[in-house]
């Protein structure tokens, strides 16, 4: 049964809004469709600002009023649970959160809320065997969505979800299922993936999804694929960007931190975090959110 008003909620790790630079930031470098054919032009700091129709693009602050650079453990602690999770720690740390900010995603993350209210959400990335021994081994050195679910009992999705399209992999297509981990997996289209995705909101009223491979090809970790990673996740998202229900539904895509956006250097910056929403109240999202710790409160007060 269709849910009207569903949030699609979309995590980038490591996305900032950078210079104009055809040699360092890649959005410059490879182009990207998403930005120029609905906003007219690639965003960078010159013009950090898009707006076409109830689509919006902006800067958002991830510094957060905190000397350093900005980190995954608590960017994402700040996203998820509507906090400024740097300022009660005094520092950004990452990649994981830090031991002190675990009660506070138990009791604060955006899926628990939802769970509360009797409402149904789904975090649809899925795992390879390996992460689920990883788990089983007794080891918690987790990310802050992932340790949201677990701690909220939710289903981490795995093999068997991808089969049944009920699930989609961090890197979109299954191209490192396939040939890496030796799962007996088709490649897909980023478009297929999307309409999967688009498929699995349709049941939900919060629906997440993770993708992590900006930031690791930020640190330099995949040298040579930076074009490959950024072409599919264009394609991913311009296809649910074009094709989900903007009278009844709102996307909002978000990141932690700057470091994708300038390859120039292997760490994080202090640029803005990219953020967009698009369709039913994205208005409303794009009038109220600042910094990255006022992203949840924004979806729970605008749209639950």
């Amino acid at each position: 049964m269709k849910i009207d008003n569903a949030i699609i909620f979309i995590f980038l790790d490591g996305v900032g809004i950078g210079k104009i630079d055809h040699e360092f930031n890649p959005f410059f470098k490879y182009g990207f469709k998403t930005f120029t054919s609905l906003f007219g032009e690639i965003p960078s700091l010159e013009k950090s600002t898009l707006v076409n129709g109830n689509k919006f693009l902006f800067p958002t602050d991830a510094n957060l009023g905190i000397d350093g650079l900005p980190q995954s453990g608590t960017g994402q602690t700040s996203i998820f649970c509507g906090v400024n999770a740097p300022q009660i720690i005094n520092q950004h740390f990452g990649p994981f959160p830090y031991s002190t900010l675990v009660p506070i995603i138990e009791e604060k993350n955006i899926f628990k809320y939802f769970l509360d209210k009797g409402e149904k959400v789904s975090f649809v990335n899925a795992y390879p065997q390996q992460f689920f021994d990883y788990i089983n081994s007794g080891k918690k050195r987790l990310s802050v969505t992932t340790l949201s679910c677990t701690l909220n009992k939710m289903k981490l999705n795995g093999y068997d979800d991808l089969i049944n399209e009920d699930a989609i992999t961090a890197e979109i297509i299954n191209k490192t299922w396939r040939e890496k981990l030796g799962y007996e997996l088709p490649i897909i289209t980023p478009q297929k993936a999307g309409e999967i995705f688009l498929k699995i909101t349709k049941q939900n009223k919060f629906t997440a999804y993770e993708f992590f491979l900006t930031d690791h090809f930020g640190h330099g970790r995949l040298a040579g694929r930076e074009k490959e990673i950024m072409q599919n996740l264009d394609e991913f998202l311009f296809y649910v960007l074009t094709n989900f229900d903007d009278k009844k539904e709102t996307i909002i895509i978000c990141s932690d931190h700057g470091n994708c956006e300038d390859l120039s250097i292997s760490t994080h910056t202090r640029n803005p975090s990219l953020m967009i929403a698009a369709g039913y109240k994205a208005e409303e999202i794009f009038k109220s959110v600042k910094d990255i710790s006022q992203i949840k409160d924004a979806i729970t007060g605008i749209l639950s």
